[in-house]
């Protein structure tokens, strides 16, 4: 699935649908990202007021990081790779379990400009969420565009997803 690469203004709109959302709940957020650098993150706390409803936001780009601070499994990354619905299953659930948080998205993919293979070219992603209670879901997408182009999509994908989990 392809989005169209969304501004700031994009972002920031996003961001405050879910603060609302959040808040509306309310419940504790927490983020998970690996391509993104916590530009996730950024753009939810980038709101005034987010203290009263985004926890925490994790950046776990290294094998040691997602072990060590989400729990991921060091026998799934050897299997299936830091990017693969595996992990970022499992990243989801670990943040959720170890943080005071509600809801979760968790990010894995490769932004470029180099790193991808034919397997696993430039622009693959990796979303999940998860909600306290509920069951982990992910999703493949395939971005087109530069590396900020790949990461401003995933952001948006990832806020979009939030929503639907809030909202299902």
């Amino acid at each position: 699935m392809e989005l169209s690469v969304p501004s700031d203004a994009d972002l920031l709109a996003l961001a405050e649908q879910v603060a609302a959302s959040v808040q509306q709940r309310r419940l504790m957020l927490v983020t998970a990202e690996s391509c993104t650098g916590g530009w996730i993150a950024k753009a939810l706390t980038d709101l005034p007021g987010s203290s009263a409803w985004f926890d925490t936001g994790v950046v776990t780009y290294s094998y040691g990081a997602k072990e060590a601070l989400l729990g991921v499994n060091p026998r799934t990354l050897e299997l299936t790779g830091a990017v693969s619905e595996e992990t970022v299953l499992e990243m989801v659930s670990g943040a959720l379990a170890r943080f005071g948080a509600g809801v979760a998205v968790a990010v894995t993919g490769i932004a470029g400009p180099t790193g991808g293979t034919a397997e696993k070219p430039v622009g693959t992603v990796w979303i999940g969420w998860k909600r306290r209670g509920g069951y982990a879901f992910a999703k493949l997408f395939r971005f087109d565009g530069d590396r900020e182009a790949v990461r401003r999509q995933t952001v948006a994908a990832a806020l979009n997803g939030v929503l639907k989990v809030l909202t299902d």
